[in-house]
Order: structure tokens, then sequence, then C-alpha cells
């Protein structure tokens, strides 16, 4: 079920608990702020430690909690800095919420990518692996320290691309590290919506990786209602993933792909609207958000209803060039309001306290999916408790997907193998492999571009 939990006793004495945001100077850190703000229970967070290399946003986003937190009682403490070792001594739990780069290196992604005529998505195709060769060596670093100096700590990963980035520090975590990702609770629960049905006693059959997985079935009470809306093509248009795939295709696909997927099933159109547009997503909000840190500092200025004006223009545009693409129109207005922060809060108070939930996580397969190895970091339903999160078991993928399932991990493990060895031959392998990138050629000058304006790339030889 989607978020749904029944209480199995309390697994933590005493009532204090450390929370580390790693990117804590980022702009999604009040969404989480405010999750917390709302958890009275026994056990929630009640210390902060927001970890930021950039003391000004540090400083602006606190001044958003600061507000936030105004009037509640025994709201949870909040500190800032800018040592990571500091940051994470005693956590209980660590978010790694961090962008290497910064929004100028997501922008740089994006152009590179364009130039070439391929899709430049921060986690798809050739973006995502530019900012994976960049992100996986700081992450693996933030591992090994959460290993040494919190090793008790659970690792939340929101960094992209989280499954590839959450695979790597399992590598020095193991199960103590579990990624999460919104893309999949906000389908299932559309998908319920549209059926009539309460999000909160479905069961999601979900599988994939991270921004590559199939809602295949919908169950309340035992009973399948998929089918039902599968044959339905005026019930399938009438939510997002309809009018982003359009009701033919998903019927006949007879599952509903996350809306990551619009990049592989309509790759050519995506592309065209990507370079068309009058600027990357990436160079969008580079620039609203340069424009909330300068105008956040100021003492005139209620940092808070400037954070929420920025918010409800960063939720509206999610996706537009698709959704241009696809003929699908504006954002409904309760696919306006988040999620990532409900997940994480829900792992966390499963956890901490024993109450069993199940999530669709980011998790190590250990047989899960029968055609990837059990180390393989999978997107699929577990049941989360005091001993972490535990894969359900799905059935198997159909043909088209476990091979663009196995094709795309392909990629990662050799992104991975990039990071660690340095080699330059191995990143442009990762890129050659990749489903959207469709020549070596084009793979070779795509290393070479990003190497170019990419220093955190220099290791690539």
């Amino acid at each position: 079920m989607i978020g749904a939990s029944r209480k199995a006793g309390a697994r933590r004495k005493g009532t204090d608990v450390r929370l580390t945001i790693l990117g804590g100077g980022g702009f999604r850190v009040p969404l989480v702020y405010g999750a917390l703000l709302g958890d009275r229970a026994e056990g929630r967070v009640t210390h902060v430690v927001l970890h930021d290399l950039d003391a000004a946003r540090l400083s602006a986003v606190s001044r958003v909690l600061a507000e936030q937190a105004a009037g509640v009682p025994d709201a949870p403490e909040v500190t800032a800095t800018t040592d990571l070792d500091e940051a994470l001594r005693g956590a209980d739990f660590v978010f790694s919420a961090i962008r290497v780069g910064g929004l100028q290196g997501r922008a740089d992604d994006e152009r590179v990518a364009l130039a070439e005529g391929v899709l430049g998505q921060e986690t798809v195709g050739a973006g995502g692996i530019a900012y994976g060769l960049r992100t996986v060596p700081v992450a693996v670093d933030i591992a090994r320290r959460v290993a040494r100096l919190a090793p008790d700590a659970w690792v939340i990963n929101f960094t992209n691309p989280a499954g590839l980035v959450t695979e790597a520090m399992s590598r020095h975590l193991g199960d103590r590290v579990i990624g999460i990702c919104d893309s999949p609770v906000g389908l299932g629960r559309r998908i319920a919506r549209v059926l009539g049905a309460d999000p909160d006693q479905a069961w999601i059959d979900y599988v994939g990786l991270n921004h590559l997985g199939w809602v295949r079935g919908l169950r309340v009470a035992g009973r399948d209602e998929l089918p039902r809306l599968l044959a339905d093509p005026a019930l399938l248009g009438s939510f997002e993933e309809g009018r982003l795939f359009g009701p033919e295709w998903l019927g006949s696909l007879g599952a509903i792909p996350n809306e990551y997927l619009h990049y592989y099933y309509f790759n050519r159109e995506a592309v065209r609207a990507y370079r068309t547009a009058e600027r990357t997503r990436g160079a969008f909000l580079r620039d609203q958000q340069e424009r909330f840190y300068a105008e956040a500092g100021r003492a005139d200025v209620s940092a808070l209803e400037l954070w929420d004006r920025t918010r409800a223009e960063r939720e509206a545009t999610y996706m537009a060039e698709n959704r241009q693409a696809a003929g699908a129109g504006e954002r409904e207005a309760d696919d306006l309001s988040g999620g990532y922060e409900k997940v994480a809060l829900a792992l966390m108070r499963a956890v901490a306290r024993n109450e069993r939930a199940t999530l669709i996580l980011n998790v190590r397969n250990r047989g899960t999916l029968c055609v990837l190895d059990p180390e393989a970091v999978v997107e699929v339903p577990c049941l989360v408790d005091a001993n972490g999160a535990h894969p359900m078991a799905v059935d198997p993928l159909p043909g088209h997907a476990t091979a663009l399932v196995c094709a795309v991990k392909a990629v990662e493990r050799d992104v991975l193998a990039a990071a660690e060895s340095g080699s330059r031959a191995t990143a442009v392998r990762a890129f050659a492999l990749h489903p959207l990138v469709d020549s070596v050629a084009v793979a070779r000058r795509l290393v070479d571009g990003y190497t170019a304006v990419h220093p955190g790339l220099a290791y690539l030889r």
C-alpha cells in the first residue's frame, strides 16, 4: 500500500533523534522540514543539522525554516555548518541531497548533450551519465565518512541519479543506505484516484529502476483494478500519464510507465522540444534559484513567502517540454504539492519506531528481479521496519521492459567502473551503450564536451 503503516512497537529509547541533511542549502529542504513540523509522535526528529558548502545558501534556507517554525511548539532545532565531519557525528539519519556542480552543472549537461542531438536530462541518457560521473566520487566519499563517523546512521539518498548513487553508496554502507523518489508514489496515487480507490488502501505492483519503472497492477481488497483502467480510453486520458503517453500506447503496453519513460518512448519528440525551448530546465532553475537566494537574504522580505512563490512556479513547469510535445496540458493542482518529503518521513518513522510500512524504494535487489544480480539497486515495493527496507517479491517484467532495465543497469555499472578507475574508455562505453545515444562517435564527443566544462571530470584519463 502507498504509505500505509501499522504500529508494531517502538524501536528507539529516548526522544532525541538527529537528522543531518547534506545539501542543506538546497531549495527543497523546507519541504522536509515542513513534514517534520507536522510529526508530533514519540521518536520524532528533534534536531536538524544542515550541511552545505555554500554558507550563503545555508543562511537563506535557515531563514525559511525559522519562519516555518514560528509558533510551532517544540519545533525541531536547526543548526547549520559547512564542516561535513561535524555534520555527520551523532546523526541517526542522514539525508544525502547534494548537487555536484550546482544548477550551472545541470545546465551544462543539457547544453552539451543537445548540441549532439541527444537528451541532456539530469537523470536519463547522456545528461544522467555526466551527472553520475561527477557525483559518484563525492557520494562514495560521503559513504565512507558516514561509515566511519556515524556507523549506526541510516542514509536516505535523494541525490540524483538516485538509483545509481544509492548503488555506489551501498558498496560501503550495505543496506543502511536507501534511495527514495516521489515519482512512483505520485503515479500510484494518481492511478488510485482515477479508479476511485483510496491510495492508502491500494497495493501498487511497481517494478524497475529509478526513473525506469512500470505499474503493472493496482489491487484493492485483492482485486486488480488496473485492467479496468487500461480498457477505458476516456479514463486513461483523464490523468497526467494518460495524457503524456496517450491511451492507445498505454493500452498496447498493458502497464502504466513512470513519467520518465516518455524520454524513451517519445525520444525524438522530447529532444526536439528541448532543443526548441527558450531555455533548458536546468537553465530555468539556475536563473530562478539565483533570484531566490539573492532576495531571500533581504531583511524586508519574507523568506518563506518568497520560497512558496518560487516553488509554485517550479512545480507548475515540471516536465513542461514533455507535456508540450505530447499535448498533455497543464499539471493538475494535486500534483503541485511535492511528495518526496512524505516518503522520507514515512521511511524514518518505520525505521525509528518500527512502524511497519510498505513503500516503493531503491534498494539492493536480493533476487527480487531475477535478471539482475543481488547487489544491483532496483526500485520496488519494500516492507520497512526497524531493520531497514526489505524488497518484496514481484512478477517478472515483460520482455521489452526487461531488455531496457538490463541495458540501463549495464550502463550504470560502467559509470561506477569509470568513477572508480578513472578510465575515459569506460566512460565512453557508458555513453555509447545507453539506449538514447545512437553513435560511438557521439559518445566520444560527449566525453570530450563534458570534460571540457566540468572540472569534476578531470579524473577521466
